[in-house]
């Protein structure tokens, strides 16, 4: 039996299915057709305040991007509030298994189960929400790897959060979540999107320019979900278990 030959069968017949699935996506997108994979999204949220001012807009940036997603087929797992973790004294792997607290427990569950992340920050001195990244902070790579990723910033300025955004990308890419390359600011939050999560001005143009960005997010989604039915990720590129310091090059003898 020529097990070579076999194998590359496999990949061809599976290369055929990822493309039809990809393809049914984008038309399920213009609505044509269901899409044939319904992807899990873990939306981690950054927005820490509960009072102001200046306007919180935090939840109604949340719920416009929950909304998009949603209207795309896809499947929000949870929304991740950095409000119901603590300020970071040890990440979750470097607890016994028999104490992992429980909100460390609950959100890594969820976050292994997601397909893809999207993240939302505010910005704060030019960098990211302290609450976002001390939330990515308290998981491993192992748990974001080989999973794409999309980041929306927001302000209540002209910039839409662009240098938090820009900021946060090499944070995902750390993490194994690579960010894909369309990203979507929303400058004067506070006007832009109502309370409830609506544009307030051309909703069209909004869904347009978020679905740039949200397609490339499904793209590698779908692609990386479906070839790890092939190909074990973790096989060659294997996860830290002791120290990060098992990244490192091999030490002269």
């Amino acid at each position: 039996m020529n097990l070579l030959r076999g194998r590359c069968n496999t990949r061809k017949l599976r290369t055929a299915i990822i493309g039809t699935c990809l393809c049914h996506r984008a038309l399920s997108s213009l609505g044509r057709i269901p899409s044939c994979t319904a992807l899990k999204i873990a939306v981690v949220t950054g927005s820490t305040r509960t009072s102001g001012p200046p306007s919180i807009n935090g939840p109604r940036i949340a719920s416009f991007v929950r909304h998009e997603l949603e209207e795309r087929g896809n499947t929000i797992v949870a929304e991740i509030d950095p409000r119901d973790f603590p300020l970071l004294e040890k990440p979750e792997f470097a607890h016994h298994r028999r104490t992992v607290p429980k909100p460390l427990r609950e959100a890594r569950a969820v976050l292994e189960e997601a397909d893809a992340y999207v993240c939302i920050t505010p910005e704060y001195n030019h960098a990211p929400s302290p609450g976002l990244v001390n939330v990515l902070n308290h998981f491993g790579s192992s748990v974001f790897s080989f999973k794409p990723s999309a980041i929306v910033s927001y302000s209540a300025g002209q910039w839409g959060g662009t240098r938090a955004a820009i900021a946060l990308r090499p944070i995902l890419s750390e993490l194994g979540a690579l960010p894909v390359s369309a990203m979507i600011h929303i400058p004067n939050a506070q006007d832009a999107i109502d309370d409830d999560g609506t544009p307030t001005t051309d909703p069209k143009r909004w869904k347009e320019y978020c679905g740039r960005c949200f397609s490339q997010l499904e793209w590698w989604a779908d692609a990386a979900k479906n070839h790890k039915e092939i190909a074990d990720p973790f096989e060659e590129s294997k996860p830290f278990r002791l120290t990060p310091s098992q990244r490192n090059a091999p030490k002269k003898q």
